[in-house]
């Protein structure tokens, strides 16, 4: 597999600070895709001005992503996250272990989350255990996936969370995630906003949740009423 067989795809919001660098950290790959979801900053303007191909869907992270996926001309679709970027060495390391292990339906990226302190690397070492161990990455780990595997599982679900977590789900039936060195540099203001600890059991207890049956819905409910309390 090649660079140019890469089809890497950017769901935004309202991220004009952040979307030149995310996109310029991809265009080793063979196509860079910003699905935008109703911006009303100059994240496409920017993205456009990068080099990125620019459409527009319905706002939410899954829509937006199955919207990129399906004009995607690559055989291995690359999810990034809006404020996260690409180590220059991921797009080589991709195609690297694309090529190597054919029967992996893909897998994620180490991350280096952009902010110093114990508790940073703490996350990043559970997070990489949570793909190692129990074969679930998540979004802010630049899934990538072989288109016909990415077709066969349905793309993601139409939820208004946890839309990752069932894609891996639906993806640990095929075969085990790669993990790869990476590293993606992910955004720290979720955890600065509200503090490692907080923000980390919240994610944590939303995982419970959905595990023991809640629905998405009102999980997003919660998290959006919860969002800015104290």
């Amino acid at each position: 597999m090649t660079p140019a067989e890469i089809s890497v795809i950017i769901p935004a919001l309202n991220e004009a600070a952040n979307i030149e660098r995310c996109v310029l950290s991809a265009t080793a790959a063979g196509e860079v895709i910003v699905v935008d979801g109703g911006s009303d900053d100059a994240t496409t303007q920017i993205a456009e001005a990068a080099g990125a191909k620019v459409l527009t869907s319905q706002a939410g992270r899954a829509a937006q992503q199955n919207a990129g996926a399906k004009v995607a001309a690559g055989r291995t679709l690359l999810f990034l996250h809006a404020d996260n970027h690409l180590a220059p060495a991921a797009i080589q390391q991709v195609c690297d272990a694309m090529s190597k292990y054919p029967e992996r339906w893909g897998g994620a990226l180490g991350q280096r989350i952009e902010a110093a302190g114990f508790g940073f690397r703490l996350l990043e070492y559970g997070n990489a255990w949570r793909v190692r161990w129990r074969g679930l990455p998540f979004g802010d780990q630049a899934i990538f996936v072989r288109r016909d595997r990415f077709n066969e599982v349905g793309g993601f679900p139409d939820e208004p969370i946890m839309e990752d977590l069932i894609l891996s789900q639906r993806l640990r039936r095929i075969a085990r995630p790669l993990l790869l060195s990476g590293p993606v540099y992910v955004d720290p203001r979720r955890w600065q906003h509200k503090g490692v600890l907080r923000q980390t059991f919240r994610n944590f207890g939303l995982q419970i949740a959905f595990a023991l049956g809640v629905s998405p819905q009102r999980l997003r409910s919660y998290y959006a009423n919860h969002a800015d309390s104290n």
